[in-house]
Order: structure tokens, then C-alpha cells, then sequence
């Protein structure tokens, strides 16, 4: 059975719905206290979303000094899968573990609502065999505005990092990216929250692919392998 860790944060609290979410696909999931990972003997690694120590100085911020964060890029450096949503993707981004920011959407205003995606790449663990593929998903955020440097944009594209890209931008991010990669493919972040959409009852199922990807993606090859 695939072994998932969610990380919590002061501040955070989509981690019970991830927990609810992976155990719709099968798999084993472990709360664990942003002082104390260890994810060791786990497949992959969740940042969820919230607001991480109130999302204080900038959002990720704090949460980056944790040292939950010296612990991912362990794991990720040895090819574990991890995935952030929402303010999980402001702390990959704030811990370098992915290229660019998360700023205050160009409306100034919290966004709340259903957006939709097309899949840019299915060389990650968490997109295999999506690519192509529209999903509709919700966010609640007012810091999604992606943006990089021209030279990190230009970096971005060229190498293939963007995985998700809105169809229609709720926030003014750059380029419409709603999700990245690193250059491995072991890590992605996204703006919107897969876990929220896991079943009909909250309101659509498309997040629940994402987290199917993982599930098949882990035990049949090494992950990166097969995703390359």
C-alpha cells in the first residue's frame, strides 16, 4: 500500500481532508507535526493548505524555517513524491524547493471558487497520464499569483515545470500557471486544492485523478523512472 505523510503547520488545516481524500484511492496516510517528520519508509510527502503561522511576513514565510522543510528537501533530494496545495505551494516556493513566488492576487481580493485546468505534463508521480486532460478544481486563496523573474519564466517554460495552467486566470498569474514542477518531477506544487474535489458530494471528482496518479504511479517502477 502506497504510504502518504501530511504535514501539519500551526495555521494549517487541509490535512484532514487530504487524509479523507487518500483514503478514497487506497492509500495508508499519516498526520505528522511540522516538528517532528520523519518520512522515512514513506512514498510521498503532502504539504496541504491554510494559513501557516497566519500567514504573517508573506504566506509561506515563517513556515519555510520549519524544520519539516529540511526533511522535504532530504526526501525529495532521494526522489520522494511531494505535492503542495495552496499555502503548501507558497511554502515550496518560500523554501526554494520550486522556482518563483506566490503574491498577493492583482484584484487584491480572496478568491474562492471553481477554476478550471488543463494539464501541461504528465512527467511528475501526481499528473501520470493526465496530460491533456481539463479538470476542474476550486481554490480559496488571496497570495496565488504566481510570478518569476524573466530569466526564471523563461527557464520555466523552456524545461517543460509548468504542469497546470489555468484556462481561465483567477488571479493575474503569470503566464496563467496554476502548478509547477521541479526538474525532476518529484515535486509539484499547485494553487488549487485537489482534496476538495474528491467526490460528487463536494462537488466534482477531477481532484481525485490526481491523487489516483500517485497511487499508480508508486509500486509499479520507480516513480521518476516512470514518469520521465
Amino acid at each position: 500500500m502506497v504510504r502518504v505523510a501530511i504535514l501539519r503547520f500551526p495555521g494549517t488545516w487541509s490535512e484532514r481532508d487530504f487524509e479523507h481524500a487518500f483514503s478514497l484511492v487506497g492509500a495508508d496516510t499519516e498526520i505528522q507535526w511540522h516538528e517532528d517528520v520523519d518520512l522515512r519508509g514513506f512514498d510521498a510527502a503532502i504539504v496541504p493548505g491554510g494559513f501557516s503561522y497566519g500567514d504573517y511576513v508573506r504566506a509561506g514565510a515563517i513556515a519555510r524555517l520549519s524544520p519539516a522543510v529540511r526533511e522535504l528537501r532530504r526526501f525529495a533530494d532521494e526522489g520522494g513524491a511531494v505535492l503542495g496545495s495552496c499555502n503548501g505551494f507558497q511554502i515550496l516556493c518560500e523554501a526554494g524547493l520550486l522556482p518563483g513566488a506566490l503574491t498577493r492576487n492583482t484584484g487584491l481580493e480572496f478568491r474562492c471558487d471553481w477554476v478550471m485546468l488543463r494539464v501541461e505534463s504528465d512527467a511528475t508521480p501526481f499528473t501520470r497520464g493526465l496530460r491533456g486532460r481539463s479538470l476542474r478544481m476550486p481554490i480559496a486563496h488571496g497570495e496565488g499569483c504566481w510570478t518569476a523573474d524573466a530569466e526564471t519564466l523563461e527557464r520555466v517554460e523552456a524545461d517543460g515545470l509548468v504542469v497546470f495552467r489555468y484556462v481561465e486566470n483567477p488571479n493575474g498569474s503569470t503566464a496563467d500557471i496554476a502548478g509547477l514542477r521541479n526538474e525532476a518531477g518529484n515535486v509539484v506544487g499547485l494553487m488549487p486544492h485537489p482534496e476538495r474535489c474528491s467526490e460528487e458530494l463536494l462537488g466534482g471528482t477531477d481532484g481525485r485523478a490526481v491523487l489516483e496518479a500517485l497511487v499508480s504511479s508508486v509500486g509499479t517502477e520507480p516513480a521518476l523512472a516512470a514518469v520521465s
